[in-house]
C-alpha cells in the first residue's frame, strides 16, 4: 500500500529548525519512518497559472515531499480569504470574525480542484489518500470528478462547531455535501464528532447510527482520533537539556524566579490577551509574587496578511508593554515576550525548566503543547499545567489544572495555586497525565486512522479479537503494533483526577 497525506503546506526542516504546528509533527514522522508521500502547496505561487499543476519531489527519509505551484492570486485568496477569514473563525467559534466574499470561495473551490489534478500523478491502484485540515473540505470530491475511486479520508485538526455557528459560513452546505465523497472523516473529540452528526442529520437530513451516513450510494464514517505525541521520544530529548547554553542563560537571567512558560502562534483561538490579564492580576492581588515569578511566552506570528491578525498582534505587544510598566523593575520584568520560533529541541529544554505550562486556549483541536509540557517534565520535580477545558487535549490530560479562560480571576488563581502547589500533587498529577500520553501516543493515532481507512466497510463493523494482533504496515515498514482505538472512542485513563 502507498499512503499519501495531503495538507496546505508541508514541512521539511533541517535537524534542529523549528517545527510549526502539530500538523508538521505528527506527519513528518509518517514520512521519514513509513515511506509515505506528503504533498503540499508551494512556496512558489505562480503569476500566470500553469495550464497543469506542477509538483516537484524532493526525498526525505524513506518517504517524499510534493510542492506543488498553484496561482498566486487564487492561492491567496483561498488562503488568507475563505480558508483564514470565514472557515477558521467558524470552526473556533467566532462567527463575528467571518470576512469573505463569493470570490474568495470560488478560488477556495479552485484551489481545491488544482490540487486534485496534481494528485493524479500519485494514483495507483494500491493508494491511500489521507487528506488533512480545513483548506481542503472540498478536494476528495473533487478527487472523485476526476475519476478516484481509492479510499479517501479526511482528518479536521480544528474543532467542529455546533450546527448554528457552521451555518454562518457562506456555502456551508454545499462544503459538508462534498466532504461527503470521502469515506472516512476524522475529528479530534467526541464533541466535535456530536457537532458533525448533528449538522449531518438536521442540516442535510441524512439518516446515520451517529458513526455511518448514508449520501446517495456512498457510506460515509466518522471517527474519533485524537492526535497524539511520541511522549517517550519527547521526554528523553529534555532530559538531555539541562546543560544546553541556553537552559544555563535562561536559568541565571531568572535570578531564581519561577517561571512559567506559554509556546503558541499569535491567534485570537489562544486566549493570549487572557492570559495576560489573569497574570497581571495575579500580580496585582499577590504581591509578595513581583519578582519571585515570570513569565516566558514564545509567540509565533502567523497569518499576518489577515486584518484580525494584525490588530491582534498590535494588542497584544501594548498589553505586555502596559503590564511590564505597571509591575516591572530595572532588573525585572513579568513577561518575556518572544515573537518567534524555535526548535523541538529548545522547546523541550524551556518546558523543563518552567515550572507552570499555560495553555489557555479559547478553543482548540487538540493542542500539543499541552501534551509537549508534560513528556517534558523531571518526573522527581514536574511542573503543573494549567489547560483550558476548551481544548481537546483537556479530555485526556484531565488531572491538569482545568480553567474556564474566560474567567480571568479564576484564571489567575489557578497559576498562583500551579505555583504553590506541592511536589507530591505535583507528581501524582503528572504521573496520570504521562500515563494517558503513553496510552495513545502518536503512533497510535496514525496507524488507527489508516487502519480504519483502508479496511472496507458495508455496515457498522465489529473488531475481533484478532484485532489486538493488529500491525499496520506500509510499504514494509511496520508503523505500529498495537489494538487500535475503536472509531468513535477516546483513549480514557482510569488513573486520571477527574
Amino acid at each position: 500500500m502507498t499512503l499519501v497525506v495531503v495538507s496546505n503546506r508541508v514541512a521539511c526542516p533541517a535537524a534542529d529548525e523549528p517545527i510549526e504546528g502539530g500538523l508538521a509533527a505528527a506527519l513528518l514522522p509518517a514520512v521519514q519512518t513509513c515511506g509515505a508521500i506528503w504533498v503540499g502547496a508551494s512556496q512558489r505561487p505562480q503569476e500566470v497559472p500553469a495550464k497543469e499543476p506542477f509538483a516537484t519531489i524532493k526525498s526525505y527519509g524513506a518517504g517524499s515531499i510534493a510542492t506543488v505551484d498553484l496561482p498566486k492570486k487564487q492561492y491567496r485568496d483561498f488562503y488568507n480569504g475563505f480558508s483564514n477569514s470565514a472557515l477558521w473563525p467558524a470552526l473556533h467559534s467566532r462567527p463575528d470574525l467571518i470576512r469573505t466574499s463569493g470570490e474568495e470561495y470560488a478560488c477556495y473551490r479552485e484551489i481545491n480542484t488544482l490540487m486534485a489534478r496534481a494528485l493524479i500523478r500519485f494514483a495507483k491502484p494500491d493508494t491511500v489518500f489521507w487528506i488533512h485540515d480545513y483548506h481542503y473540505l472540498a478536494l476528495g470530491a473533487d478527487m472523485r470528478k476526476l475519476g478516484l475511486s481509492q479510499p479517501i479520508g479526511f482528518f479536521l485538526h480544528t474543532p467542529f462547531p455546533t450546527r448554528g455557528v457552521f451555518s454562518s459560513v457562506p456555502h456551508h452546505r454545499e462544503l459538508i455535501q462534498a466532504m461527503l465523497a470521502y469515506d472516512l472523516i476524522g475529528v479530534q473529540t467526541d464533541e466535535d464528532h456530536a457537532n458533525l452528526a448533528e449538522y449531518l442529520e438536521n442540516e442535510l437530513g441524512l439518516k446515520g447510527n451517529g458513526d455511518f451516513y448514508r449520501a446517495g450510494r456512498r457510506t460515509v464514517r466518522i471517527g474519533t482520533f485524537p492526535i497524539g505525541i511520541d511522549a517517550a521520544s519527547f521526554a528523553a530529548r529534555a532530559a538531555k537539556t539541562a546543560m544546553r547554553p541556553e537552559a544555563t542563560r535562561l536559568r541565571d537571567s531568572l535570578q531564581g524566579a519561577r517561571l512559567a512558560i506559554g509556546v503558541d502562534r499569535v491567534d485570537y483561538s489562544k486566549g493570549l490577551a487572557n492570559r495576560f490579564e489573569a497574570f497581571d492580576q495575579m500580580l496585582q492581588q499577590r504581591p509578595a509574587l513581583k519578582r519571585t515569578v515570570a513569565l516566558l511566552q514564545i509567540a509565533v506570528p502567523s497569518r499576518i496578511h489577515v486584518d484580525a491578525y494584525r490588530k491582534l498582534q498590535s494588542q497584544l505587544a501594548g498589553l505586555v508593554t502596559e503590564i511590564n510598566g505597571r509591575h516591572g523593575e530595572i532588573d525585572w520584568s513579568p513577561i518575556r515576550y518572544l515573537t518567534k520560533g524555535y526548535s523541538q529541541g529548545r522547546l523541550a529544554c524551556f518546558y523543563r525548566m518552567a515550572q507552570v505550562g499555560l495553555v489557555t486556549s479559547l478553543r482548540d483541536g487538540m493542542n500539543l503543547v499541552a501534551k509537549e509540557y508534560v513528556a517534558a517534565q523531571d518526573p522527581s520535580n514536574p511542573g503543573v499545567l494549567v489547560l483550558s477545558k476548551f481544548a481537546g487535549a483537556a479530555r485526556q490530560l484531565d488531572a491538569a489544572l482545568l480553567v474556564n479562560p474566560h474567567d480571568i480571576e479564576g484564571l489567575s488563581s489557578a497559576i498562583a495555586e500551579a505555583f504553590s502547589m506541592s511536589a507530591e500533587e505535583r507528581r501524582e498529577r503528572w504521573d496520570a497525565m504521562m500515563k494517558a500520553l503513553m496510552a495513545a501516543p502518536l503512533q497510535g493515532w496514525f496507524s488507527d486512522f489508516v487502519t480504519a481507512l483502508s479496511t472496507p466497510w458495508l455496515q457498522p463493523p465489529i473488531v475481533p479479537e484478532s484485532a489486538n494482533l493488529l500491525s499496520f504496515q506500509l510499504r514494509g515498514r511496520e508503523f505500529g503494533n498495537r489494538t487500535p482505538t475503536p472509531v468513535g472512542q477516546n483513549v480514557v485513563n482510569s488513573d486520571s483526577r477527574h
